[in-house]
């Protein structure tokens, strides 16, 4: 019975949880290009009269509308945007499956070295293995000014 269930590792949760991160994303900018184009498609009403000032006064309701949803849709749009380039970078960062581990060929056996290469000191022998981050030298200022007043000195005389 409870071998039908699936043991789910760490990686798969990763990915699982990137998958859906970019789901909603996408369905977030899906849902904002669909009220946009609702809303570009609604009619407009050019509204034409002799006086300014009563134009004005009745353009600027409708204006101060289409202005907030301009904004609500561009927040939206945004934020599912963000969204979804975080969905897409969890997925890009989920740990590779270990499978050149499984199966990994196994080397031919090694001749044995001969008694000279053998004399040589093992740091020649062995190739150096530099660290992946770069290495970093923080000199405290005080150690800076001692370093310099030597120099100073030496060449005012």
């Amino acid at each position: 019975m409870f071998n039908s269930f699936k043991i789910i590792n760490f990686r798969d949760k990763i990915a699982i949880s990137g998958i859906t991160v970019l789901g909603i994303g996408i369905a977030l900018l899906i849902f904002t290009f669909a009220s946009a184009y609702g809303f570009l498609t609604d009619s407009f009403q050019v509204i034409s009269t002799q006086d300014l000032v009563q134009s004005f006064g009745e353009a600027l309701g409708p204006l101060i509308a289409t202005a907030i949803r301009v904004m609500y849709l561009g927040v939206m749009g945004w934020i599912g945007s963000l969204i979804t380039i975080r969905g897409v970078t969890i997925i890009a960062n989920t740990p590779k499956a270990e499978i050149g581990a499984m199966q990994k060929p196994q080397a031919p056996p090694q001749k044995p070295m001969p008694q000279q290469a053998k004399a040589k000191p093992e740091r020649e022998a062995a190739p150096e293995v530099k660290s992946a981050e770069p290495e970093l030298v923080v000199i405290p200022l005080e150690e800076m000014e001692q370093q310099q007043t030597p120099q100073n000195s030496q060449a005012s005389p």
